[in-house]
């Protein structure tokens, strides 16, 4: 079992991505891009452990990542809903004006879906 994480665009206003499941794809995200531009994950392969969301009270997976603590993936449309974790949803959209993804519950809902009975996972991330 495994993630991918496919970036399609990198701009001031997030870091979007395709997400797919042993291939199929099954989501959209989007990350924060700090001032230099780049997203936190950087590309390359990562353990995500099964975690909890204290802030949003849900289950959800912590990324492993060198110097980083509670990198997760959480539900939000914009990349100003995260400090740095992976934003999961259904679609890219426009909203107030602004480059988002939409149906972030049920995106979210169908990665945990996806993952259910899981402890870990490899994600593996590419086009950064």
């Amino acid at each position: 079992m495994s993630l991918e994480l496919k970036t399609v665009a990198v701009r001031e206003d997030g870091c979007f991505s395709v997400m797919l499941w042993n291939g199929r794809p099954v989501a959209v995200s989007v990350e924060r891009t700090f001032d230099d531009g780049r997203p936190i994950i950087d590309n390359g392969r990562f353990l995500c452990k099964r975690d909890f969301y204290h802030k949003g009270g849900y289950e959800t997976f912590e990324i492993q990542i060198e110097r980083h603590d509670r990198i997760l993936f959480h539900k939000g449309n914009w990349e100003t809903d995260s400090t740095g974790c992976v934003l999961v949803a259904e679609s890219f959209a426009v909203l107030r004006g602004m480059t988002a993804i939409a149906g972030s519950v049920q995106g979210f809902d169908e990665f945990m879906q996806l993952t259910a009975g899981l402890p870990e996972f490899w994600m593996t991330v590419t086009g950064r």
